[in-house]
């Protein structure tokens, strides 16, 4: 027998997921599926292997679920697992799963474990070799993390004393109750507001855990609780939707979500009536000229996250990009945070727009040495709020990017601003939302944070 093992991320919803299974049966199982699948039937294809199970570790709250979609896409052969633990309902077919249940593919052995505590009906499954008794590794979706657990406060202010109470017993009799050299495979890496200040590294193992995983050291529940809530970043606006569509099941597509071109006339006319607007291009491009009301969020991974903060998923979304190679990238990013409603795409990006003489509105672009020298600008400083209050720049105004839309009110739209984030791809976003809001004098600060203090001016922290 031979172990196949692979860890699959989905950049920008820093999302793990995990195809393995035996290629002495060829036999596998996908668990934790993101929506574009066909990376998972090109890793079995490339280690002639059968997808025969695919397992969800908890209801996702981050993106949308791929398991449907793998599922179809198998012809419906697979088996859909997911728990029903903790009362949990799904509005789709699929095969239950309760804490001890055992799965073998081969000489691998998958054990499901109950570990609420993030979500009520979350699982986790111990990875065994035959019929051995220690496991070797364990797939901790959501409730254990790299220098970090899973947070208990998705479900509302309501649930979250419980959940941190079951998320307590489920570290400490659980994982901490696991030998040293087994390792943690999660769901989510650095950048997911699933836990609190998550690791960069990819895996870890148990032992580290324990002696630096400032969570899991904590033995009094009462502290935990304290630390936990307490550590919780803000909560994107797109995870109480995701929650209600993975549970309900998402739509099977078969492919990626349909988007038609549009000539320059079609696409004028839909911007003049306010239609949604999504410019995916770099800042500075953006900055320089782009139809009147979009919103820019960059084509980078990160687009998934802003899309499903800012975006609003009832209405359809009309793409504008450098050039038309750019569309299915883009859907694919938009896909992951449940966006499958699109009007349609400016066919031939922003030069067809430029070259049929449309007008082109404009953000101004600001250094960091002009900013420190400017005269009645005020920065506006759009990080997160730890990062804020890591250091700011000096009568900076904070108003953090996932809020910003309800803080317009606390502005002052004639006033100059000078949006800065870490390194200006967030404050690019937040130009073009304020700018799309009646604000008239606003510039965008590219390099931000990272040029202010390299450059080596003067930083100060909140009072």
């Amino acid at each position: 027998m031979t172990l196949r093992f692979e860890q699959i991320l989905a950049d920008g919803v820093a999302e793990c997921s995990y195809l393995l299974g035996d290629d002495s049966t060829h036999t596998c199982a996908v668990v934790d599926p993101r929506p574009d699948v066909g990376i998972y039937l090109e890793t079995a294809r490339r280690f002639g292997m059968v997808i025969t199970h695919v397992f969800e570790t908890h209801i996702h709250a981050d993106f949308l679920s791929g398991a449907r979609e793998l599922v179809d896409r198998l012809g419906g052969q697979a088996k859909l697992c997911v728990s029903t633990e903790g009362g949990a309902k799904y509005g789709f077919d699929h095969e239950p799963v309760r804490d001890s249940d055992e799965f073998t593919f081969g000489g691998m052995r998958m054990k499901a474990r109950f570990t609420p505590g993030h979500t009520p009906e979350h699982l986790s499954y111990m990875l065994y070799d035959g019929d051995k008794d220690t496991p070797w590794g364990v797939l901790s979706g959501d409730a254990f993390f790299v220098d970090s657990v899973g947070r208990p406060d998705l479900l509302g202010d309501d649930q979250s004393e419980e959940l941190a109470e079951k998320l307590f017993h489920t570290v400490r009799k659980i994982f901490m109750d696991l030998p040293d050299d087994v390792i943690i495979y999660p769901c989510h890496g650095a950048g997911s507001a699933c836990g609190p200040d998550i690791g960069d590294r990819m895996s870890t193992t148990v032992g580290y855990e324990r002696r630096f995983n400032s969570y899991a050291k904590i033995e009094d529940l009462e502290e935990f609780k304290e630390a936990i809530l307490g550590d919780a970043p803000p909560v994107p606006t797109h995870y109480p939707r995701m929650k209600k569509v993975n549970a309900k099941g998402p739509e099977v597509l078969r492919n990626l979500p349909r988007i038609p071109p549009l000539g320059v006339d079609d696409f004028a006319g839909l911007a003049e009536e306010g239609a949604q607007l999504l410019d995916v291009r770099d800042m500075m491009g953006f900055g320089g000229g782009f139809v009147s009301g979009s919103l820019n969020i960059g084509a980078r991974p990160e687009l998934s996250v802003w899309a499903g903060w800012l975006l609003d998923p009832e209405r359809p979304i009309y793409l504008v990009t450098e050039d038309d190679t750019e569309v299915n990238d883009v859907l694919r990013l938009l896909w992951r945070t449940g966006f499958t409603d699109f009007g349609g795409y400016l066919a031939g990006g922003i030069g067809a727009w430029r070259e049929a003489g449309r007008e082109l509105a404009q953000i101004p672009q600001i250094s960091v040495h002009d900013l420190k020298d400017a005269k009645g600008v005020t920065p506006l400083d759009v990080r997160k709020p730890d990062e804020w209050e890591g250091g700011h720049i000096p009568g900076a105004t904070h108003a953090f990017l996932g809020e910003l839309c309800d803080k317009l009110d606390d502005l002052d739209k004639p006033k100059p601003y000078a949006t800065y984030c870490a390194s200006g791809f967030r404050a690019s976003i937040a130009s073009s939302l304020l700018v799309r809001n009646g604000f008239t004098n606003i510039r965008n600060v590219p390099g931000s944070w990272k040029a202010w203090t390299a450059a080596g001016y003067e930083t100060q922290k909140p009072d």
